[in-house]
């Protein structure tokens, strides 16, 4: 279950990460006043309203907490959460009709979004613990078959992300701790992670040592044995609380699902929508 679990993820996560890399959206909160991260973290964090600094280094957790205050609640007075809803909609459906042109309006599309649909709206059953999930839970389904799949990958993958936040929390691994071992896992670039979520070098490199005196890092800056440990844990964890909103779908429907993902997944990482083509976790 773990491992189909986190293939169904996977699967579409490209289809809901491309927004944070469209120029689409770029340009669009440029035209609102705001810069790339300010529209970061508003456009993301819209579906809570217009809330405090803290409230987004909570649920998003491994930001330098500094770059959130410098983006929140200034963002606000340039753009009400309901016009960054809007604008981070109109981004999406142009930024799908770019990059799964060939896709847009098909039986496949269609098929798709209606089974993500069905495990989306099985979470919803379960708020509980998952602030970000429970705000985005709350908006409206789109009508377009594209812009409801989605949608739905968004309710998921916020679904997943909420209990990936628990699982580190019982590992007692902060914010800037998990991006050092994300990067010790070779997955993303260590400066990919390091600039992206606003954190200096020095900051960086005194987690390094702290992790390498705690036996979770290689001199090398890679996982050692201990730290591939806690990383199969936070992950297996992760998978598990992540499973029960695939419960309502049969086996075949999540086969189905990964037939049908896959290669849009692999149409919006041809038209280069993922920077570098990495991985999105």
């Amino acid at each position: 279950m773990v491992n189909v679990t986190r293939a169904l993820w996977r699967c579409l996560e490209a289809v809901h990460g491309m927004i944070y890399f469209a120029p689409e959206a770029e340009k669009r909160y440029a035209e609102a006043g705001l810069d790339r991260a300010s529209g970061y973290f508003a456009s993301r964090a819209a579906a809570l309203g217009p809330v405090s600094a803290e409230i987004v280094i909570a649920t998003f957790y491994n930001f330098n907490p500094e770059r959130v205050r410098a983006a929140i609640p200034a963002a606000w007075e340039k753009a009400s959460p309901e016009q960054m809803l809007g604008m981070r909609l109109d981004s999406v459906d142009d930024a799908l009709n770019r990059g799964l042109a060939d896709f847009i309006g098909t039986d496949h599309m269609k098929e798709a979004a209606g089974i993500a649909r069905k495990a989306a709206e099985r979470a919803t059953e379960m708020l509980h613990g998952r602030t970000l999930f429970a705000a985005h839970a709350t908006l409206p389904w789109p009508t377009e078959p594209h812009l409801e799949l989605w949608h739905a990958q968004t309710l998921l993958r916020e679904f997943r992300g909420d209990g990936h936040l628990a699982a580190l929390l019982i590992e007692g691994v902060s914010g800037l701790e998990a991006l050092v071992i994300h990067a010790g896992s070779g997955e993303v670039p260590a400066e990919s992670l390091r600039k992206t979520r606003g954190w200096s070098t020095e900051d960086w490199d005194a987690t390094v040592e702290d992790l390498q005196k705690r036996g979770l890092l290689n001199e090398d800056r890679t996982l050692s044995e201990q730290g591939l440990g806690l990383r199969q844990r936070i992950e297996d964890h992760t998978d598990a609380m992540a499973a029960a909103a695939y419960d309502t779908l049969r086996d075949d429907e999540r086969a189905r699902l990964i037939e049908l993902g896959t290669p849009l997944t692999m149409s919006i990482m041809a038209a280069g929508m993922i920077p570098g083509g990495r991985k999105l976790s």
